[in-house]
């Protein structure tokens, strides 16, 4: 199986620190996890990696699609297959980060294959949420729709925020369509064994977590976020686009249309923020990890042992297993 570390843990918690860390002490690069991170354009509202982060270390699946593009976790599982085997053959091993636990699970287990949904579902979802022009009905009507999805598959709806559309969309499609939870597509299938993860949770406490996230929409706001809204939807892009409509940005559109104070914006961005988190440290208490943390201070020298320690042992047991196909074959 193919080494990889990946670094995990809900918004704000350090991943992109550490994994930097990681990918120097590895002489490798970094495969962002992260389902908003893949827009152009989309810098400052997603913690995007600066220019000189990304001169100094490779980084991957940033920037790939436009902000109207859709994107899923299958797209994301064949991606960055792609790099890992890159790497791979240069005998490298990647640092993955990223908080969508979906991607990861998608990329570990395999791609779910599910039947066709039929286009009347489809349509009678969508057709459910109103015009982007009256932000306040639609957000009603997807908090709805939310509410119906943790019904029938709380272990889905439980990885994903209340803002996302595509997925909620997904899993209540999925269910209409099966009569069976998305979760339990995912179960059934048997999962896929491409790869030797060493899966590092950051866990901080939730106060100090919820304030590093307050401060953080503070500090984006200042860092230039408005600016970077209002170029996109100069860039003929739309608040029903994907990106514009991912948290961090669609809590905007009050405040730019006229409607909503700065300050009542920032703190729904927040809210939103810190409700995700919520939702994120839920996930992955289901997660068997390798090591976790449980603060904002790392002990680089212990990780990087327990890594080496880690796939040397997996090496030495392939080369077991080698000697002993040797054996049976009679060489």
């Amino acid at each position: 199986m193919i080494p990889i570390v990946i670094v995990e843990g809900p918004t704000a918690s350090g991943k992109s620190a550490l994994a930097l860390e990681l990918a120097q002490h590895l002489g490798s690069g970094i495969i962002s996890a992260d389902s908003r991170q893949i827009y152009r354009g989309m810098d400052i509202g997603t913690a995007k990696a600066t220019a000189e982060e990304q001169t100094r270390i490779p980084h991957h699946l940033i920037d790939i699609v436009n902000p109207d593009c859709s994107y899923d976790a299958g797209s994301f599982a064949r991606d960055a297959g792609k790099v890992i085997e890159d790497y791979h053959a240069r005998g490298l091993v990647p640092v993955l980060c990223g908080g969508t636990g979906m991607y990861i699970k998608t990329l570990l287990e395999g791609i779910c294959e599910l039947p066709p949904i039929p286009a009347e579902i489809k349509e009678a979802l969508r057709e459910r949420l109103p015009s982007a022009e009256d932000a306040e009905a639609r957000q009603a009507e997807l908090d709805r729709m939310y509410q119906e999805l943790q019904a029938v598959d709380a272990e889905f709806a439980g990885g994903i925020s209340n803002m996302d559309t595509q997925r909620i969309i997904r899993g209540l499609e999925v269910y209409q369509a099966t009569g069976i939870p998305l979760s339990e597509h995912w179960r059934r299938q048997s999962p896929q064994q491409l790869y030797k993860p060493f899966r590092i949770l950051l866990n901080p406490p939730r106060a100090e977590l919820y304030q590093r996230i307050n401060q953080r929409m503070d500090k984006m706001v200042e860092a230039g976020l408005l600016e970077e809204i209002k170029g996109l939807l100069a860039s003929s892009y739309t608040w029903d686009d994907p990106g514009l409509n991912s948290l961090g940005y669609k809590e905007y559109r009050g405040y730019l249309e006229g409607r909503q104070s700065l300050e009542d914006a920032v703190a729904m961005a927040a809210q939103g923020s810190r409700n995700y988190a919520k939702r994120q440290v839920t996930w992955y208490r289901k997660v068997d990890f390798d090591l976790t943390f449980t603060g904002f201070t790392f002990n680089l020298s212990v990780l990087y042992t327990r890594i080496s320690e880690e796939f040397a042992s997996a090496e030495r047991k392939k080369e077991y297993r080698n000697d002993d196909n040797s054996q049976n074959c009679g060489i």
